[in-house]
């Protein structure tokens, strides 16, 4: 039996920007597409852990750059797409992947809290959409059609308690990305557009999360709430795991694939 066509997967020749890489999954998906070819542009505001990122695949053997980018403002989105093409040559490749969670019971959320987790997790993601989209349609600065990716969650399929304000900046994302996706498709810009929803995957803002779900008293314990939330294939998820998944997305392995949203809680929501 043949391998079946494997270079599929390789990024070779491929520029993709990460958003949020200065840590948990962004810095994962930062390494693994550039493994698997990509240039890579890390992008942070926090630029000291996004700098490290970029030395660690450096040595590694690929190429990447920093940017710093506040995915909530949109001059800053214009200015390191500039960048990206000016260094690189062009933009294939869009992972909106920063967010923040601001875990609270609905009657306790803040009216301040609610605008700054829908402005970063929705927000963002829609300006890195917007600006993909400008910058790689036919006659933008990229022009060449792409892969853009928008990191949701298993919250933005199902209501988990204590995430309403991250729920619904999810549940925004994920009909935001299949609306992209149909007018790319209706306007034949060559791009598609998936979301990609993560169960618990084992970060330090999961664990945040759990202490901040234990104080809001949905368990005694951070212990308490990880063990709620473990898969029935009987693990949390890894930075990999989704990471993997943003390659297929990222490659033509998935050309045929678009407006999708793509499942990775170990059969969570399946329950």
């Amino acid at each position: 039996m043949g391998k079946g066509n494997l270079d599929a997967f390789l990024l070779n020749g491929k520029v993709c920007l990460v958003t949020g890489a200065g840590r948990g999954i962004g810095v994962t998906c930062a390494e693994v597409l550039a493994d698997a070819g990509a240039k890579v542009v890390v992008t942070d505001v926090m630029e000291a852990e996004g700098k490290v990122v970029v030395e660690g695949i450096k040595r590694a053997g690929g190429e990447a750059i920093f940017q710093r980018l506040d995915v909530t403002d949109e001059g800053q989105w214009e200015e390191v797409i500039k960048k990206t093409v000016e260094v690189f040559g062009g933009l294939d490749v869009i992972v909106n992947n920063a967010g923040i969670e601001g875990i609270n019971l609905v009657e306790n959320i803040t009216l301040k809290q609610w605008n700054q987790v829908l402005a970063i997790n929705a927000g963002g993601v829609f300006l890195g959409t917007k600006h993909g989209i400008l910058a790689m349609k036919p006659g933008g600065i990229a022009g060449k059609g792409g892969s853009i990716i928008n990191m949701c969650s298993m919250c933005g399929l199902i209501g988990i308690a204590t995430a309403g304000a991250y729920t619904a900046s999810k549940g925004a994302v994920r009909l935001l990305t299949k609306v992209a996706a149909v007018e790319c498709c209706e306007l034949k810009y060559g791009i598609r557009v998936n979301s990609v929803h993560p169960g618990m995957i084992l970060t330090p803002l999961l664990e945040e999360g759990f202490k901040q779900q234990a104080a809001a008293g949905v368990a005694a314990t951070a212990e308490e709430v990880a063990a709620q939330f473990v898969a029935p294939i009987g693990r949390l998820g890894s930075t990999k795991d989704v990471a993997n998944a943003v390659l297929y997305l990222a490659s033509e392995a998935s050309a045929f694939t678009t407006g999708s949203e793509l499942v990775l809680d170990g059969g969570y929501t399946a329950q």
